[in-house]
């Protein structure tokens, strides 16, 4: 780079944490941030992809953070819906101001935040039961008092005689619900999600994704929720994430928000490549100098320089593809990193066959999503894109939006099949168990999503050799879910990027702030799988 030249941070992925380190150094720094996106839309998992109108959000976004600092940056982008304004309140505050939305304008009407009722139901016995699950009279009658009798028993059992050591997931869970309650909701999903037995598992998946969820905490929020503890605040900042009853959406689904980032990114000093690839990455010295990037349209390559490298990439394309003295060991980690991928079969039909009952009336679910605990199908979760936002449909009046959300690897045979098969095989999964009839089936879309989960099994005990090794290069930063091999949520994956960029403002390399991200609990976020 000729002397006196800008800075500039090459970023590769244009998802949330990347986008998030681009429009962070736009706005705090004369740094230029040059995003490397594989996809032609930006978001990475939370994007939406728009089928005839029908859009789809990839895995669920719920717009709700603890962070004060990500509900303030998403709502200065999207602000909420003028016409519900006085219908709820925020309670954020940073440490120097009070920052009031309300006073927000949208630029453009259809740039807004929807405030959405959070439902979210297990499927299980034909039934449904409440997520978290709910002692009340509808559970009791689902399951039965002998087995309600044999739940209590086994969770009384568990803190009267509590387990020494917690090696594993499945240690993880009875300790947290007792062994019955364990193998009834917990055991057959998460083996579905993960593809491989509990045991087998690290408990730190439990510690970081459900780590503030217990059957005392759930019985609390039961007893008082009927006080209105949270109102109309969006905030609830004192109420656990998994028993949260509003949230933020964006009108057009999570994309609008990243598509909307993207544009100011790229208004300003920004530059976003579509459609290319990383390929090499080039050091010197313990700096990354800058990388080959190969655009996938045409193959051309182009070498571009940076004084920052900000890696979202899953970990072992990031080892793969560092151009510099790697140790066997390190080598041999990152390879056995492991990665679960991701199927969604978008269905649109006329109606589901399951129905809620209000006022002796059978009504339409409202369930953004529920879990499919059925062990009989391999489908893992459904999505009602209608709940989420009306306006993901294109008419929702008439039909019934429906993500199935499939949890495999590459290697397994429903990743190839056929889109049209796989159509098939999903919808009769969902007949089978009573939820559509495939003759009101109108038109359905595939989506495929490699590595959409680091998994905490394969090599991930040692991941700490891989860290160190990267930590060599004083201008690299991982950040995000897989640039982190760490399941974090969409506002942790913000985070590490606010805070990446504050790190090197700061002027120092020391990047353990951006690894204690989502390891204290008020970061973390309900999410079973």
């Amino acid at each position: 780079m000729p002397e006196g030249a800008k800075k500039r941070a090459l970023i590769i992925g244009a998802g949330p944490a990347g986008l998030t380190a681009a429009l962070e150094f736009q706005r705090k720094t004369g740094i230029q941030p040059i995003v490397i996106e594989q996809l032609d839309i930006p978001g990475g998992l939370a994007r939406t992809v728009n089928y005839k109108g029908n859009r789809i959000d990839i895995g669920g976004h719920r717009f709700f953070s603890k962070s004060d600092r990500v509900m303030q940056w998403w709502l200065e982008i999207l602000p909420i819906d003028p016409t519900v304004r006085d219908e709820v309140t925020l309670t954020y505050h940073n440490t120097t101001s009070t920052y009031s939305f309300a006073e927000k304008s949208p630029a453009h009407p259809d740039k807004i935040m929807l405030v959405r009722n959070r439902k979210s139901r297990i499927y299980f016995l034909r039934k449904f039961f409440n997520y978290p699950i709910t002692l009340n009279k509808e559970t009791i009658q689902h399951l039965g008092v002998f087995r309600i009798f044999k739940i209590g028993v086994s969770y009384l059992s568990t803190k009267i005689f509590p387990l020494k050591t917690i090696n594993n997931l499945e240690e993880f869970f009875i300790s947290r619900f007792g062994k019955e309650l364990y193998l009834t909701f917990f055991k057959s999903y998460t083996e579905k999600v993960w593809g491989i037995a509990c045991k087998n598992i690290s408990a730190e998946w439990g510690a970081q994704r459900i780590k503030g969820l217990s059957i005392t905490q759930t019985i609390k929020h039961f007893l008082t929720s009927g006080r209105k503890k949270s109102g109309n605040d969006v905030s609830q900042k004192s109420t656990e994430t998994s028993l949260i009853e509003k949230f933020l959406y964006p009108k057009f689904g999570p994309g609008q928000m990243w598509e909307t980032v993207a544009e100011m990114i790229e208004k300003s000093n920004g530059v976003i490549k579509y459609n290319h690839t990383c390929e090499n990455i080039v050091t010197e010295n313990e700096l990354i100098k800058g990388a080959f990037i190969r655009n996938k349209l045409t193959g051309e390559e182009e070498f571009i320089s940076c004084d920052f490298f900000f890696s979202t990439m899953p970990v072992k394309e990031l080892i793969s593809k560092l151009k510099a003295n790697i140790p066997e060991e390190v080598k041999t980690v990152s390879e056995g990193l492991v990665y679960r991928d991701f199927i969604t079969v978008g269905l649109l039909v006329q109606e589901l066959e399951i129905r809620d009952e209000k006022d002796g009336k059978k009504i339409p679910v409202k369930d953004n999503w529920f879990y499919i605990q059925e062990p009989e199908v391999m489908v893992g979760r459904l999505q009602v894109f209608n709940n989420w936002s009306p306006f993901m449909v294109a008419k929702p009046e008439q039909t019934t939006w429906i993500g199935l959300e499939y949890f495999c690897n590459t290697e397994d045979e429903i990743w190839h099949m056929s889109d049209e098969d796989l159509f098939k095989f999903a919808a009769a999964e969902l007949e089978q168990i009573g939820i559509i009839k495939k003759d009101k089936v109108l038109d359905y879309t595939i989506i495929r999503q490699e590595k959409t989960y680091p998994a905490y099994f394969g090599t991930y005990n040692q991941f700490d050799v891989v860290r160190s090794f990267t930590e060599n290069f004083s201008n690299l930063y991982l950040i995000g879910r897989n640039g982190m091999h760490k399941y974090n949520n969409q506002d942790h994956s913000m985070l590490t990027a606010i805070e990446a960029v504050e790190t090197i403002i700061a002027g120092t390399t020391d990047k353990s702030t951006l690894w204690a991200i989502n390891t204290e609990e008020d970061y973390h976020e309900e999410k079973k799988a």
